[in-house]
């Protein structure tokens, strides 16, 4: 599975950025994909993920603010964020989960900075 997307960049604080991530190859009849961030210093960590029967989960810091959702038929997975805080920016990368063998892959990571 090969992970595209058309990215962030850089917003002020309050502002709203959309990241997409269109997957490709062998994708599984149930899957998941989402979103993952990591800021300088930490660990990776969710944003939000979204199955391909439409549920979806999200990081205690970015409910209320960010929207994910998708489209099956395009593989495609978008990431609404609004509200944005200095706090958000981190590098964000796209995650693809097909089941039943549980396999993983990254897209690459774009930055997303969010200026106070």
């Amino acid at each position: 599975v090969q992970l595209q997307g058309v990215w962030g960049g850089l917003v002020q604080a309050g502002g709203s950025l959309r990241l997409s991530c269109v997957a490709s190859g062998s994708i599984e009849s149930f899957d998941v994909m989402g979103w993952y961030r990591q800021a300088p210093g930490k660990q990776r960590q969710l944003v939000a993920t979204v199955t391909s029967s439409g549920n979806s989960n999200y990081a205690d810091s970015v409910k209320g603010r960010f929207t994910i959702s998708r489209d099956n038929a395009k593989n495609t997975v978008w990431l609404q964020m609004n509200s944005l805080k200095p706090d958000d920016t981190a590098v964000y990368f796209c995650k693809y989960i097909g089941f039943p063998e549980l396999r993983e892959y990254w897209g690459q990571g774009t930055l997303v900075t969010v200026s106070s």
